[in-house]
């Protein structure tokens, strides 16, 4: 899902193995302007991450290897390897520019069934008409 959070430790140590976050075990470290976060002990439930269409087999066993450069004022360059010798030959690799969201970036909150969301919408017009 989209709105999945992990807790990345910066130069930390790793969990111990029968420790099984959700999304993995990642630690971080910088290696000059990127960083790199490396993630291990994927939780089983989780072997099968989303991708646009497709889903991605992750044993328990697989590390990857993600790597966030910013490359400009607007733009950070997010890479990523999966190394997985029980699912995959070979070690896979992936990137792609993550670039600067024009506006306002709003919390990704699930509404039950959205039945009162043209009433919030409502009230929020409202609001702004009576400010202006």
């Amino acid at each position: 899902m989209n709105h999945d959070a992990r807790i990345i430790r910066i130069k930390g140590n790793r969990l111990p193995d029968h420790i099984k976050p959700w999304l993995g075990d990642s630690v971080g470290h910088w290696e000059g302007n990127t960083l790199v976060v490396k993630t291990k002990n994927h939780h089983l439930q989780q072997r099968f991450r989303a991708a646009i269409r497709h889903q991605i087999l992750i044993t328990e066993t697989a590390e990857v290897t993600e790597r966030f450069t910013r490359t400009s004022e607007d733009e950070i360059l997010y890479e990523f390897s999966v190394d997985d010798d029980v699912a995959y030959r070979d070690v896979w690799k992936g990137e792609m520019p993550l670039r600067r969201a024009e506006g306002k970036i709003y919390e990704y909150a699930c509404h039950e069934g959205n039945y009162s969301m043209a009433n919030i919408l409502a009230g929020a017009r409202e609001e702004e008409r009576r400010n202006q």
